[in-house]
Formats: C-alpha cells, structure tokens, sequence
C-alpha cells in the first residue's frame, strides 16, 4: 500500500470529504430508518462502535478543470448527504473487522452544473449500475489509546475504497474533534481517474480535466450503546 503525502460521487464518494489541501494518494443516535434489518451482533467488552447521525455527514469530490471562456482553473465540487455507516474499534485502537463500514448514495450527487451531473452520473460512475460507492475501515494509525473523550486529533485511516466496482486499497488523514460522546471532523484522500477504471467528464464548457480526484468526508458519529450489541450487515 503506498504512502506518499480528496475535490464524484463520490468517487466517494465513500467517500467517503477531504479538503484539497490536506489530500493523501492512494496507495485509503443512527439512522435506523435508512439501515436494512440486521442480524443481532454481541462484540466483546470494551469495544467502541460509533454510527453514522442523522445529520452532518457528506461526502464531496473535487476535481480541477478548466472552463471554456475563464483565464484560470478551478476546482468543480459536488456533493451528496447520503452517508450511512459505522466503525467499531477495540481498547488498542484496532478496527473490529466485519462491523464497520461506510456506504455512500453517489446518486444523489450535486454540483453546480447539471451537465456536469449527468456526465458523472450516467458516464463516468455509471450509478446505475453502481448506485453506492463503500469504504471498509481496516487501521487507524497514529490514534491515541484509549480514544479521547474531548479535543482533537489527527490520525491516517487505511482501508479498502469500492467504486465503479473496483475496490482499491486507500489511505485517508483524518482530523476528528471529540466531545461527549461524539465524534465530528473530515477525512481526505485521492486517487487518479484510472485507478478506478472511471471516464473523465466530458462537457462543452470544459476544456480539460485534471488526471486526480479529491474525496473529502465530512463526518459526524455518535457512540451507540446497547449492552454490547448491535445489528450487524
């Protein structure tokens, strides 16, 4: 997995928020309404396991173009609010595999030009065929243990990002504010267009498109309790 040190759909679209300066290369109560009925999951004592609230997730691409008609380029931006998920983590900090996960409705996908949108939507990510775009947490590195109740930290996550059907490993830095229970910040990556096997935008108002993609999630989770037990996928 490469190291080196988002900005679709999201082309997490996890997406996955990240803002373009802060972007890594690839090398990475809930809303029970929205989330299919799930088997009973008992996890071992001690572990954390925080969902995806009913409000302030999205997820957003970034990607630079330049516009027929204007001297400089510009980064064109869309984004969408359809992000459910959850990650578990243990007393060391260690993901817990199997119960955490992020999906993101990249067909809800927006940015300020509908030719744009619909490019992306019907070409370039194909939604429907590929309606969501997951990412798997697998490692958190450089996180505190235990987790901090309250202030601010700056971790990597490394996990496996789905897109277009192609899965790929990815790394993401991730800046988290805690507080009560609670966990709101933004974690960032990139990637190249061919990574994915994904078509460049291609609209008569664009002259060019840049080779990278930036994802930013900006996320917002809360602690979920219950004895240990949750639904699991």
């Amino acid at each position: 997995m490469q190291r080196n040190s988002l900005a679709v759909g999201i082309a997490l679209v996890l997406g996955i928020g990240v803002i373009a300066g802060s972007v890594v290369p690839a090398r990475g109560t809930a809303r029970a309404a929205t989330r299919s009925p799930r088997m009973q999951v008992t996890r071992p004592k001690g572990t954390l396991h925080f969902v995806a609230a009913p409000q302030g997730n999205a997820a957003r691409y970034f990607v630079r173009e330049q516009l027929a008609g204007i001297s400089f380029p510009s980064d064109a931006v869309g984004v969408t609010d359809g992000v459910t998920g959850e990650i578990t983590v243990d007393d060391d900090g260690r993901v817990v595999p199997g119960d955490s996960k992020f999906v993101v409705d990249i067909t809800k996908l927006k940015s300020d030009r509908d030719r744009r949108d619909g490019f992306i939507q019907h070409r370039t990510l194909e939604t429907d065929k590929y309606p969501t775009v997951t990412l798997v947490p697998k490692e958190l590195e450089g996180i505190a243990t235990p987790l901090p109740d309250s202030g601010r930290t700056a971790f990597t996550l490394l996990g496996d990002l789905t897109i277009h059907g192609v899965t790929r490993p990815t790394t993401w830095t991730v800046t988290a504010f805690f507080r009560g229970g609670q966990i709101r910040g933004t974690a960032a990556t990139g990637f190249t267009f061919a990574d994915f096997q994904l078509d460049k935008p291609k609209v008569g108002a664009v002259l060019s498109v840049a080779d990278s993609i930036h994802l930013a999630y900006d996320f917002a989770l809360v602690a979920e309790t219950g004895g240990g037990t949750t639904a699991g996928n």
